[in-house]
């Protein structure tokens, strides 16, 4: 029997201290993009799995879980990014950020369970391929939503469809993890 939980929070640890690396590499660059932009971004990582997918082959090394662990870090950057609109600072302290990060992590876990539960893990029978392709739907859900202001008449925001996104990347790195230790 499989432990979601546990493997959730070992894919999140991953991309949580690549996400802290590169942010003691680079600090708080990723505070000049629009959202629009960071979303341009979730967008190509998704796009480059689907082609390495469709093609079964790459020319450039980096795996596609390495994309996704991107796309984790990507989406919870635009979390962040979403609730600090109207804070104008381009530096954060480390440590601000890192709490940030863990609230946004532990909201979007909380929203896996609840949905866990009530799918009863569908997404274990589900291919990694159709975790790409709902990826690239909530992608163009959020430019959809981006061009027309964020006014939306019935569907969810924006933070919805990137915590479906997050979830979405570390089910298919769970599976990719488990695919390989059977290989």
């Amino acid at each position: 029997m499989s432990n979601t939980s546990q493997q959730y929070d070992l894919v999140v640890k991953q991309c949580k201290d690549i996400f802290l690396k590169k942010m003691h590499d680079y600090g708080t660059a990723w505070r000049i993009l629009r959202t629009s932009s960071l979303t341009d971004q979730i967008f190509i990582k998704a796009q480059r799995i689907r082609s390495i997918e469709q093609k079964g082959t790459q020319r450039v090394e980096e795996n596609i879980s390495s994309e996704y662990i991107g796309i984790i870090n990507y989406c919870v950057i635009s979390l962040i990014q979403h609730h600090l609109t109207n804070d104008t600072r381009m530096e954060l302290p480390a440590n601000e950020v890192t709490a940030l990060y863990e609230k946004h992590i532990h909201e979007t876990k909380s929203l896996m369970e609840n949905k866990n539960h009530d799918y009863g893990e569908a997404w274990r029978d589900m291919r990694v391929s159709s975790l790409t392709d709902l990826i690239l739907m909530k992608i163009l859900r959020v430019k959809q939503i981006e061009d027309m202001g964020g006014k939306t008449l019935i569907s969810e925001g924006v933070d919805a469809n990137y915590q479906d996104m997050i979830n979405y990347s570390v089910f298919a790195l769970i599976k990719l993890s488990e695919q390989s230790q059977k290989a």
